[in-house]
């Protein structure tokens, strides 16, 4: 396992405690010594991500969710990047795609380029970066008001947009999944945008790292039938990592949405 993959895992685990995590817990689910267990905690700790304390060390509580864009998008830099590769390969060259905002949905503009020639129409102003003048993709902008914080493009605007056009691929990026109440987000406003950009896709490939699993978000945006595909990391199948993984992709499967793991 990489340090990024282990910091990325480590954060998890911490976040995923009632209570203090202990060093030598830690180092017995990562099947490292202590000393690189505090090493990456103290690295943490640096990001603002975790607190130590004597002997391990428990999350700190504000929201990834509230923290935006910029807070968000240093965590779990080396699980997206997998995400955004998986989610990319099974775009179709030639075909039209809608990209949703997020830091994960980045990833998957990074990885684009390999898949053109495509026609990419984003939600997101950091994707609108990354996939700007590069060969074979033909990028659309979606009108829309910036969301303060988080960049992503909302309001009346962005939906008069997406109504007028239709895409292949939704790839949609979210706030939660749950078995019972499906795909929910943090913003009224995003989730109005995701239900318009299932409206108008003949696919949505939803991806998602798995600490969004057994997460009930504010606002509903679908029922898990919804979606075609789910993608998302292998941590999702630990339930001593995340307790509602696991049946969380059953749940997925049993409503008929195709689940990867990477």
């Amino acid at each position: 396992m990489g340090v990024a993959d282990r910091l990325d895992l480590t954060l998890r685990l911490v976040q995923g405690s009632a209570d203090r995590t202990s060093v030598s817990d830690l180092a017995r689910r990562l099947s490292v010594s202590e000393m690189t267990v505090r090493r990456d905690l103290d690295a943490l700790e640096r990001q603002g991500l975790v607190r130590r304390i004597h002997g391990g060390a428990v999350a700190t509580r504000t929201r990834a969710e509230e923290a935006g864009f910029s807070a968000r998008d240093a965590w779990q830099t080396a699980t997206k990047d997998r995400l955004g590769a998986a989610v990319a390969a099974l775009v179709e060259p030639g075909s039209r795609v809608l990209l949703d905002a997020g830091t994960t949905t980045v990833h998957v503009a990074e990885h684009l380029a390999a898949r053109a020639p495509l026609t990419v129409a984003v939600l997101s102003l950091q994707a609108a970066v990354r996939l700007a003048d590069l060969p074979g993709v033909e990028l659309l902008v979606v009108g829309g008001r910036s969301r303060a914080g988080e960049r992503s493009l909302v309001g009346p605007l962005a939906l008069r947009t997406l109504e007028s056009l239709a895409f292949d691929t939704f790839v949609m990026s979210i706030g939660g999944v749950h078995a019972e109440h499906g795909w929910s987000e943090f913003s009224l406003e995003d989730a109005a945008v995701k239900q318009a950009g299932l409206a108008q896709a003949d696919r949505t490939v939803v991806v998602a790292d798995a600490t969004k699993l057994g997460v009930r978000a504010f606002s509903q945006v679908a029922p898990l039938r919804a979606a075609d595909h789910f993608v998302t990391d292998r941590a999702a199948t630990d339930a001593a990592a995340h307790p509602s993984g696991p049946s969380t992709l059953d749940a997925l499967r049993e409503a008929g949405v195709e689940v990867t793991t990477a």
